[in-house]
C-alpha cells in the first residue's frame, strides 16, 4: 500500500518541479528583457566614483577611488578597469607603500585574465613574491592564481594541457582555504574541493546548508553555480539547470558581463530541445562578452552559436512555410470576399464601404511590399559586390601563381625567389582591400565622419586627406561602429601592432566632448 502511494506521489512531485523551473526561466527571460534597467544602477554607480575621485585631491584618496572603479570594471569592462590599474600606477609614487606595487601587478594579472590573457597574467604572477605579501594580499594573490589557471584550462583544447592546468587550479584551493577567514567564501572553496575530490555528496550537503542560511544575494549566486557545477557531476540536469539560471539571474541583475551561467545554461537547454530559449541566452551571453572584452567567455559562446543559430534558423524557416501558407490561404480568402463583395454589390449597397477598407488595406500592404523590394536588393546589391571581390581575388591568386610557375619552367630561380621574397602584392592587395573596405562603409554610414567628428572636441576632429576615404584613426572606429571592439581582432584586420590599436583608441578617448569611458559606446551608436 505504502509503495502505491509513493508512486502515485512521484509524478506529481515532477510535474511540480518542472513547473517550478520553467516559472523560474520565464523570470531569466523578463531579466533578460529589461537588462538594460539592472545596467543603470551599475552605471550610476561608476558615475558617481569617477566624479568623486574628479573632485578628490588626496592621493590616498585618489588611490581607494580608483581601485573600487576597477573592482567595479573589473566583469563589466575590461578594458575600463586596465586603465584604472594604470592611474594607481601614476599614483604610486606619492604614496610610501612599498606592498601596493605588488597590489597593482596582481592587479593587472587579474584583469588580463578576465580579458583572456593567460599566458602574460602569468608572466605577471610570477613576478611576485608570497613571502612578502600580508595575508589579505596573499588570498588575494592565491585567488588570482587559480582563477587564471581554471581559465586557462578552459580556453584549452589540449587534453593533456587541460588536465595540467586544471590540476594547478586545484592545488591552490588549499592555500586559499589557508588565508581565506571561516565562513561562506571558505565553505565554497572547500566544496569545489571535495568535488575535484570525488566527494560531491558531501559537497552538495555543505552547499545546500550554505545556500538555506545565507542572506547575501552576490554569495548566493557564487553557491548556486557551485552547485550547478556539482549537479552535473551527479548527472541531474534539471537541478543544475535549476541552480544555473538561479545564477543567470543574479548575474544580470548585478549588472555582471563577464559569466559563465548564461552559456552552459543555453548548451543544456539546447540538449533538451528548447532551441529558441538557448538562442536568446547565447546572443546575450555573446553581447555582455564583447562589451566586457572577456576573451574566453565569447570564445565559448562562439564555438557553440553556430549550432544553435543553424537550428534556430531552421525552426525560423519552418516557421516562415506555416506562416506562408496561411498567408496563401488568407490571400485566396481575400480575393474570394472581393468575388462576393462584387456580386452582392447589387443587393447591398453598405458591403461597397467593406470593399473600400479591404482596397485600402491591400495598397498599405502593397507599399510595405515595396519597401521590403527595396530593402533586399539593397542586400542583394551588397552581396554581389562582396562575391565580386572574392572572385576578383581568387582570379589574382591564381594569376599570380601562374607567373610563379612560369618562371620555375623557365629555370629562372633567381626571379622566382626574388618575386616570392617582395611584399609589393600583398601590399597592392592590402591597400585595394582597405580601399574596398572604406568605399563600402561609407555607402552603408555616408555620414559616418561628420558625425563621427561631432563627438570630438573642435581643435581635435579628424578629416581624411583628398585621396583618401578614411584614415588610420576613422576606419579604427568604423570597425568598432560594425561593433568589432577586441582590440586584437582590430589589429589583425588592419595589420598593425596590438598597441598601436590601443594608443590610438586611447588617443581618440581623450579627444571626447563627452564622457571618455562612453566614447565608443556613442561611435557604436552613430
Amino acid at each position: 500500500m505504502n509503495m502505491l502511494v509513493l508512486c502515485c506521489l512521484f509524478p506529481l512531485s515532477l510535474l511540480a518541479g518542472q513547473q517550478d523551473l520553467e516559472m523560474l526561466l520565464k523570470e531569466l527571460d523578463a531579466v533578460i528583457e529589461c537588462k538594460d534597467s539592472y545596467i543603470l544602477p551599475k552605471e550610476k554607480e561608476l558615475s558617481e566614483l569617477r566624479l568623486r575621485l574628479k573632485n578628490t585631491k588626496n592621493n590616498r584618496q585618489k588611490y581607494e577611488l580608483c581601485d573600487k572603479l576597477f573592482t567595479a570594471y573589473l566583469h563589466y569592462q575590461a578594458d575600463s578597469a586596465l586603465s584604472y590599474v594604470e592611474r594607481k600606477q601614476e599614483l604610486l609614487p606619492f604614496l610610501d607603500e612599498p606592498v601596493l606595487e605588488q597590489e597593482l601587478i596582481i592587479n593587472r594579472a587579474e584583469v588580463m585574465g578576465v580579458m583572456g590573457m593567460y599566458s602574460w597574467a602569468e608572466q605577471l604572477l610570477s613576478q611576485i613574491k608570497p613571502e612578502t605579501l600580508t595575508l589579505e594580499l596573499l588570498g588575494y594573490y592565491y585567488r588570482t592564481v587559480r582563477a587564471n589557471y581554471g581559465w586557462f584550462a578552459d580556453y584549452l583544447i589540449n587534453k593533456d594541457l587541460k588536465e595540467i592546468y586544471e590540476h594547478k587550479a586545484h592545488i591552490y584551493r588549499d592555500s586559499i582555504m589557508l588565508t581565506t577567514k571561516p565562513g561562506t567564501d571558505h565553505d565554497i572553496v572547500e566544496a569545489e574541493k571535495l568535488m575535484v575530490e570525488g566527494e560531491v555528496d558531501k559537497a552538495l550537503d555543505m552547499l545546500c546548508r550554505l545556500s538555506e542560511n545565507n542572506p547575501d544575494l552576490r554569495q548566493q549566486a557564487f553557491i548556486n553555480y557551485t552547485l550547478a557545477e556539482a549537479y552535473d557531476l551527479k548527472g541531474e540536469v534539471d537541478k543544475q539547470i535549476y541552480r544555473l539560471a538561479l545564477t543567470a539571474i543574479a548575474d544580470l541583475k548585478f549588472g555582471t558581463r563577464e559569466y559563465a551561467s548564461l552559456q552552459k545554461l543555453a548548451y543544456l537547454l539546447y540538449d533538451k530541445g528548447d532551441v529558441d530559449r538557448a538562442y536568446k541566452y547565447l546572443t546575450c551571453s555573446m553581447d555582455d562578452a564583447v562589451a566586457c572584452n572577456a576573451r574566453l567567455r565569447f570564445s565559448e559562446v562562439t564555438e557553440f552559436f553556430p549550432i544553435v543559430d543553424k537550428a534556430y534558423k531552421l525552426k525560423e524557416e519552418r516557421g516562415q512555410a506555416i506562416r506562408y501558407g496561411l498567408l496563401c490561404f488568407a490571400s485566396f480568402l481575400s480575393l474570394a470576399l472581393i468575388v462576393g463583395v462584387f456580386w452582392l454589390y447589387r443587393w447591398n449597397k453598405k458591403l461597397s464601404l467593406m470593399r473600400q477598407n479591404l482596397s485600402r488595406a491591400n495598397e498599405q500592404l502593397r507599399l510595405v511590399n515595396h519597401e521590403l523590394a527595396q530593402t533586399g536588393k539593397v542586400k542583394e546589391a551588397y552581396i554581389a559586390h562582396y562575391l565580386d571581390q572574392c572572385v576578383a581575388y581568387l582570379d589574382k591568386l591564381e594569376s599570380y601563381r601562374r607567373s610563379l610557375a612560369k618562371l620555375a619552367m623557365a629555370s629562372r630561380i633567381d626571379d622566382l625567389f626574388k618575386a616570392i621574397k617582395s611584399e609589393q602584392f600583398i601590399k597592392d592587395e592590402r591597400k585595394e582591400f582597405y580601399q574596398n573596405f572604406d568605399k563600402s562603409f561609407l555607402e552603408l554610414f555616408p555620414n559616418f565622419i561628420t558625425s563621427f567628428n561631432e563627438l570630438l572636441m573642435e581643435d581635435d576632429r579628424v578629416y581624411p586627406k583628398s585621396h583618401e576615404l578614411l584614415n588610420t584613426e576613422l576606419r579604427i572606429f568604423a570597425l568598432i561602429r560594425l561593433g568589432i571592439t577586441d582590440s586584437n581582432a582590430i589589429a589583425h584586420f588592419l595589420g598593425y601592432s596590438l598597441a598601436t590599436v590601443y594608443n590610438y583608441r586611447s588617443r581618440m578617448k581623450h579627444r571626447a566632448k563627452g564622457d571618455m569611458d562612453a566614447f565608443e559606446q556613442e561611435v557604436m551608436n552613430l
